[in-house]
């Protein structure tokens, strides 16, 4: 069992459903690794955004509100952070801000930058799996580090009625 080719069949898992819609960095355009776990999706269902990532967060809670599933990449858990704002005091507490008319649901993917073949700079290795865990209680967080927990963690996602962060790292795509 490979890690990467896990990752390819959870994706295209998430692709067979109506109601997803991917959308990032390098979605449509090359650029991450994550562009090549899309690149043959119908480009109806890719959404390239630019370097904005708070924004990027907040777009995907409104496409949830209208009942897509947004599939939010962000090819770098630096990255992410940078959206901790909207996931946490938005995404987060959105059923409890409603008081529970409306349960959005998106499917975020951030990765954790490899150090094989070329170190990126700490800027972009780092690993914010915990910060997560410890701000979001709505939000399944889930950590990938095994290549038989990728395709059910996926699958769970895809079936769960709350929203999911999943955590991959950069380097286990080599293995």
């Amino acid at each position: 069992m490979n890690y990467k080719e896990e990752v390819y069949k959870g994706m295209e898992l998430l692709n067979e459903h109506p109601k997803t819609i991917f959308m990032g960095q390098a979605i449509e355009y090359k650029g991450t690794a994550l562009t090549h776990q899309v690149k043959k999706f119908n480009k109806e269902k890719l959404l390239e955004l630019p370097v904005a990532e708070e924004f990027q967060a907040g777009l995907a809670l409104g496409l949830a509100l209208e009942g897509y599933i947004p599939v939010s990449m962000y090819p770098r858990m630096n990255f992410i952070i940078l959206a901790m704002n909207q996931i946490v005091n938005h995404l987060d507490k959105w059923e409890a801000m409603s008081m529970g008319q409306s349960r959005p649901k998106v499917i975020m993917k951030a990765v954790v930058g490899s150090e094989d073949p070329l170190d990126p700079g700490h800027q972009h290795k780092a690993n914010y799996a915990e910060c997560f865990r410890s701000s979001c209680t709505n939000i399944d967080v889930v950590e990938l580090l095994y290549p038989h927990q990728v395709l059910p963690a996926y699958k769970k996602a895809l079936e769960s009625e709350r929203s999911t962060l999943i955590i991959e790292h950069g380097d286990l795509y080599n293995l």
